[in-house]
């Protein structure tokens, strides 16, 4: 939902782009998550169902898909960021992707069953293609921005690192890995 919301305040059509195709896949996402769910908590019976300690969530959602961390924290729209400014949009973006990532990975990490290990292996791989989409959309328009008047003087910026160089660091450092493989 975030990236379907934060198009609407996007001035250039290519990040509209993205953002839309992006936020559609992701929809899709989630309905694979929510399949999964379900196909591992549709049978189980009551003595699964606590010793595994589903017992709690079972006590509130049967067995309900509800948007809920791990933690037990349901979803909430807080999580939805869109500052409606390019760059700093963008930057959530990709980190927002990283942390999904990551929560695949440590998914992979505790999970033995192929079934749910291949579909997870895909989500991941997704969430890294994302991220190399918002990257690679930040760098041509980050260019383009000259003709938006900058909200504060920011000073002489010439000894930092650019976000360029920044991308093209991690672009390259992911690149090498092959996710196809466990770890």
């Amino acid at each position: 939902m975030r990236y379907l919301t934060q198009r609407y305040s996007q001035p250039f059509n290519e990040v509209k782009g993205i953002l839309t195709d992006i936020g559609t896949e992701e929809l899709a996402h989630l309905e694979m998550v929510c399949a999964m769910v379900h196909q591992l908590t549709r049978n189980l019976t009551e003595e699964q169902i606590k010793e595994s300690g589903f017992d709690k969530y079972f006590v509130d959602h049967t067995n309900a898909v509800y948007p809920v961390a791990a933690s037990g924290v349901p979803w909430t729209a807080s999580y939805i960021q869109a500052k409606g400014d390019v760059i700093a949009d963008l930057h959530e973006d990709m980190a927002a992707e990283q942390k999904a990532r990551v929560t695949y990975e440590n998914l992979l990490r505790l999970i033995d069953d192929p079934d749910i290990i291949q579909p997870l292996k895909f989500l991941r791989e997704r969430e890294i293609v994302h991220y190399q989409r918002f990257g690679d959309a930040t760098l041509p328009d980050l260019n383009g921005l000259s003709h938006i008047k900058p909200r504060y003087n920011y000073g002489d910026c010439s000894g930092v690192i650019s976000v360029k160089l920044v991308f093209k660091i991690l672009v390259n450092f992911f690149s090498t890995f092959d996710f196809s493989k466990p770890f």
